[in-house]
């Protein structure tokens, strides 16, 4: 199973597509977007396990560039995603995973499906099944998912958009914690809903909310944090931080805790050499 997969649909706007980078880490790491006309070729099409092992070591045997000069990691990205692809092609895993048809009906139906998609735009569907399919790369070995959910810049229609888009969410996103929960995987798994910042506390002349730095949310759960709180408090008209700021470093730092990494101690070295920290903040104290 590839350890990264981005579920994250394409998107006219582009960036919101994004499955997520990799950073310091580099391009063998990129995530793998399961989607578009290259689903089909995620099986073998009559060709055999031995055939592709010889054509593999064909391949390996043309493959003879001086990897020393490969300062940008290109060679070995190249590597790393072409063993991803022969683990794909010679095991059915991942395609089972992907199909929620093997789901009983009665699970299916508590995701929903989020359809009919509105208020799509620019940005991406909201894809129910997206997080069911999510919870069963998980289960199967898969150790990290990203998706993207929605479009949430309601610079018009905000009030007609958020209840579209947050009776959905609400649907499947407690579909899947109570899912993970009820197989015994929430303790080991953290989930996060997250956007990049807020809307506006006025509404615009379009029924709208615009772009709003001061001031996000986002919902945790699982990993085997405190939950149940809400941490932090904005002033009456939800303008600024009144309560126990929260910044994005601790957000980040938490997640890395959850997954046994300690961000105060653990570095990365970038393409030049140079040691960096994976995160400048410490976890959140509540729920660590």
């Amino acid at each position: 199973m590839p350890p990264f997969v981005g579920l994250a649909a394409p998107t006219t706007f582009v960036s919101w597509g994004d499955a997520g980078q990799t950073g310091f880490l580099g391009s063998a790491h990129v995530p793998f977007r399961p989607a578009g006309p290259g689903m089909s070729d995620l099986v073998l099409n009559g060709i055999s396990t031995d055939r592709l092992d010889d054509r593999r070591r064909l391949l390996s045997g043309f493959d003879q560039m001086r990897r020393d000069v490969d300062g940008a990691g290109i060679v070995s990205a190249l590597d790393a995603h072409r063993q991803s692809a022969l683990g794909v092609l010679t095991s059915s895993r991942l395609l089972e995973a992907l199909d929620i048809s093997k789901e009983p009906l009665h699970v299916r139906e508590r995701y929903g499906d989020g359809k009919p998609y509105k208020f799509q735009f620019d940005g991406a569907p909201t894809v129910n099944e997206q997080l069911l399919m999510a919870r069963r790369l998980v289960e199967a070995g898969v150790r990290c998912v990203t998706l993207t959910y929605g479009r949430w810049d309601s610079h018009g229609q905000n009030f007609n958009l958020v209840r579209d888009h947050g009776a959905k969410l609400d649907q499947c996103l407690s579909a899947l914690i109570e899912d993970l929960d009820l197989r015994g995987m929430l303790e080991d798994t953290t989930v996060i809903a997250w956007g990049e910042f807020g809307r506006t506390p006025r509404v615009n002349a379009q029924a709208g909310r615009d772009h709003w730095m001061p001031v996000g949310c986002a919902l945790m759960a699982g990993g085997g944090m405190r939950t149940g709180q809400v941490i932090g408090a904005t002033n009456r008209l939800g303008e600024v931080p009144s309560q126990r700021p929260v910044q994005f470093g601790e957000i980040v730092a938490t997640i890395y805790h959850n997954l046994g990494i300690d961000a105060a101690s653990e570095f990365l070295v970038d393409p030049t050499g140079r040691p960096q920290h994976i995160a400048e903040h410490a976890p959140m104290r509540e729920l660590v």
